[in-house]
């Protein structure tokens, strides 16, 4: 179950997770974009900290919408607007609810998807944070009740690196490198990878 609870303990490791990373994500980004993926989750990732003490007994809808106004804050990126984008979409769709069972965790993972691909123009397939997002929330989905979900997303998150490592980017300005791409892995991918480890 997500609950209020669970996501007031879970903060903390994604933001240190996210911390940890930074270095790795901008290394990755620079061979194909602006070298700032790293940096742009990192400085939401210490607007997220600052805002913990404001979150404390809040409900999940709430905590989720102080989460996406802290991202927003952080940068104009394509990456740090989806994310944003990607809280408040959760933050909607909790309104009114104490906590989401693993379907439907699963279900709000997809809605969150479809609003990713509305607002970026991305496509699964194109080989992005989309292809991940969509691997997760299919694990979820399929997953027994009562097995522990980190595993399961970030056994779904590595798959899907590994099934699209030789495929080339078709969207961003990764898709600029064409087939230079294939052999590498997808920053974004990468950071949703990172982003589960963390928890």
């Amino acid at each position: 179950m997500l609950d209020a609870q669970t996501l007031a303990a879970a903060l903390p490791k994604w933001c240190a997770g996210v911390h940890h990373a930074a270095p790795e994500l901008n290394e990755l980004d620079g061979r194909l974009g602006d070298a700032d993926l790293g940096a742009t989750l990192d400085k939401c990732a210490t607007l997220v900290e600052q805002a913990l003490p404001e979150m404390a007994g809040a409900p999940l809808d709430a905590m989720l919408r102080r989460c996406a106004q802290a991202c927003a804050k952080a940068s104009g990126s394509s990456f740090g607007t989806l994310l944003t984008v990607a809280l408040m979409t959760a933050a909607k769709r909790c309104a009114g609810t104490d906590a989401l069972d693993r379907p439907a965790l699963a279900a709000l993972l997809g809605e969150i998807g479809d609003t990713l691909a509305a607002r970026g123009g991305a496509s699964l397939g194109d080989k992005t944070v989309l292809d991940s997002l969509h691997a997760v929330r299919q694990a979820l989905a399929e997953a027994p009740d009562g097995m522990p979900l980190r595993p399961v997303a970030c056994d779904a998150a590595r798959a899907a690196l590994d099934s699209f490592r030789d495929r080339p980017n078709r969207i961003g300005r990764a898709r600029m490198f064409a087939d230079k791409t294939i052999g590498m892995d997808d920053p974004g991918m990468v950071a949703l990878l990172r982003m589960a480890e963390s928890l």
